[in-house]
């Protein structure tokens, strides 16, 4: 956002930190609050019972969490889960529905932001469909990465299998398959990327479906800011 809109806004944005396995909503739950993450990254669920669950969406610095109030629903579709702990920046509802009403900018960025997660949920319902566990991780690992920035990142096995909807086995198989051929290294929780460009070659095209359309709306946002005068 330009600076002075983004000045507008942080007499109500409040700094919080967020912990890993947080929930931030259940799904069918009230939204009380938003969150724009800084540095930490949060999981959208869809659930089938109390038991299962799949992840449909990642959300990063590049978003924000509690799209659904930006279309006038206050109830979340979907359970959020804190995956990588992290700071973010909190708002009422209230305070958001006056700053989303009032801010051109605020409602620019929020509604292309609501284009780029329709674009991953519908591709990761494809994915979950047509490709294999060991692709769909590969995914999965490569999208965390974009978004925490680094080669490393804290996860367990049992996570795992909940964001990708499968039974444990079925990643330590394909987690197993990763690692035979370098591409992560794992170990207490933690997975490390050895091979990026290896980990792309493994991933299903969904990956860079999504990726691609993220740099699209970068790009275009870059094109369409007027030129500075000299």
């Amino acid at each position: 956002m330009p600076r002075k809109d983004y000045r507008k806004l942080l007499p109500a944005l409040e700094p919080v930190k967020l912990a890993f396995g947080q929930t931030l909503y259940e799904s069918q739950s009230q939204i009380c609050e938003v969150y724009f993450p800084n540095d930490c990254f949060v999981s959208m669920l869809t659930t089938v019972n109390s038991d299962r669950a799949a992840e449909v969406g990642l959300i990063g610095p590049e978003g924000m969490i509690g799209i659904p109030m930006a279309l006038g629903v206050a109830l979340s579709p979907f359970r959020a889960v804190v995956q990588g702990e992290g700071t973010a920046m909190r708002m009422t509802t209230a305070a958001f529905r006056r700053s989303f009403s009032t801010s051109a900018a605020l409602k620019k960025e929020v509604f292309l932001f609501t284009h780029l997660l329709m674009i991953q949920i519908a591709q990761t319902a494809a994915c979950n469909r047509f490709h294999v566990v060991t692709q769909r991780m590969a995914r999965w690992l490569l999208m965390t990465h974009d978004r925490v920035n680094s080669n490393e990142f804290r996860i367990t096995q049992e996570f795992l299998a909940l964001m990708l909807g499968v039974r444990r086995v079925g990643v330590s198989v394909a987690m197993c398959a990763l690692r035979d051929r370098k591409l992560i290294a794992y170990r207490r929780g933690t997975i490390t990327i050895l091979d990026q460009g290896g980990l792309l070659a493994a991933a299903c095209e969904c990956y860079k479906t999504v990726k691609d359309a993220y740099s699209r709306a970068q790009a275009d946002k870059g094109n369409s800011r007027p030129a500075r005068q000299k």
